[in-house]
């Protein structure tokens, strides 16, 4: 017999900037040295089982080459994805260059178009996510604080990092898992003992 899952909990819930990992490490692509952004999609698609594991167990694959139209110009966007805890869709533009402000300006346009035509009634307003292979993170922080849309841009490796950097990310983030964790208590105990109050 199915049972009814727990309700959502405030704290379950995460920003775009948890959701979105970087770097995101695409060794299983096989790449050579020097690739087209097209080379890189079909690479992707093909590996779409293994992206999917690299991207996060809350991303489904909606599309690829997704086309919009404004005034006489058509535009391809690289590919779709929903985000089942962020509850909205996630929009991919593959850069095999360096991040550049222009592509925040293009994302930008994108994700309006997305609000007013894709976005369905209960979601959350689209996200976007520009992959490239490096970023100025100078650069990209004045190109993406304070537009009115959600823009992140994260760097991919298509080699494995060495031992030092994995070892670095995993301190890192069981760091982060235990300071939830211990927020999680902090918050229970205080409930606790402000339902305690009302009692006798």
């Amino acid at each position: 017999m199915l049972t009814k899952g727990a309700a959502a909990q405030p704290e379950d819930a995460i920003t775009p900037d948890e959701a979105i990992k970087d770097p995101y490490v695409l060794e299983f692509l096989n790449l050579k040295d020097e690739y087209s952004e097209a080379e890189l999609e079909e690479a992707l698609i093909h590996r779409l089982q293994d992206f999917l594991l690299e991207l996060g167990d809350d991303f489904a694959f909606i599309g690829r080459q997704k086309r919009l139209r404004l005034d006489d110009t058509w535009f391809r966007v690289d590919l779709v994805f929903f985000h089942r805890r962020l509850r909205c869709l996630v929009i991919v533009d593959l850069k095999v260059g360096k991040f550049s402000y222009a592509d925040a300006g293009q994302m930008h346009l994108y994700l309006n178009y997305a609000k007013a035509n894709w976005m369905r009634e209960g979601e959350n307003p689209p996200v976007g996510l520009i992959l490239c292979s490096q970023k100025g993170s100078a650069e990209a922080h004045y190109a993406l604080e304070g537009l009115s849309n959600k823009v992140l841009a994260a760097e991919y490796q298509t080699v494995l990092p060495s031992e030092k950097v994995i070892a670095e990310e995993l301190t890192h983030t069981t760091r982060l898992l235990e300071e939830r964790k211990a927020s999680k208590s902090v918050r229970s105990r205080k409930s606790a003992k402000g339902s305690g109050k009302g009692g006798a």
